[in-house]
């Protein structure tokens, strides 16, 4: 650290204590060189900026608050709690910063998003898939639902997605 007064490299702490509910730390310090006190504060960096790479090629700030908006969107007024929503976010938050480090795709994210609603709720996942897959046509829907309906049930209980003709 260089002194504000003579830029001196060489202090000593006196003083240190947290501050900002323990995210930084206050320090006092007192330049060897010229005796002058000055104050640092320092904070621990958490995660790197993590950045989202768009389907136009253009770049922005990972914001885990964008993901928890699409997926309430995706769940509308299904009966699906508010923690398991932000369960689903913070898992996805935390599996991408650790696969990635500096730049992230934007379908990358989408799918994992996709995924993880797919075992949640099955009409969330295919509102989100909709909009995420970008259906051109009903067929490409169709699919969708012929592929969510074949797929073996993860949950105890859980109601049929589409009436079995074979019952």
């Amino acid at each position: 650290m260089r002194c504000p007064a003579c830029n001196q490299d060489e202090d000593k702490v006196v003083d240190s204590r947290a501050v900002d509910g323990g995210d930084a730390i206050r320090r006092r310090r007192e330049c060897t060189a010229c005796g002058r006190r000055f104050t640092t504060y320092e904070r621990l960096e958490t995660q790197a900026r993590l950045m989202v790479i768009k389907k136009d090629g253009s770049r922005t700030p990972f914001d885990a608050g964008k993901i928890l908006g699409g997926v309430r969107a995706a769940c509308g007024k299904r009966p699906i709690p508010e923690a398991e929503k932000e369960r689903l976010v913070h898992e996805v938050d935390l599996e991408v910063h650790r696969d990635f480090d500096r730049e992230v795709p934007s379908v990358e994210i989408g799918r994992r998003v996709a995924a993880r609603l797919r075992d949640l709720d099955p009409i969330a996942y295919i509102r989100f898939a909709s909009e995420y897959f970008d259906f051109s046509s009903l067929e490409e829907m169709q699919q969708a639902l012929s592929d969510l309906s074949s797929r073996p049930r993860s949950l105890p209980n859980q109601v049929p997605l589409f009436d079995d003709p074979a019952r």
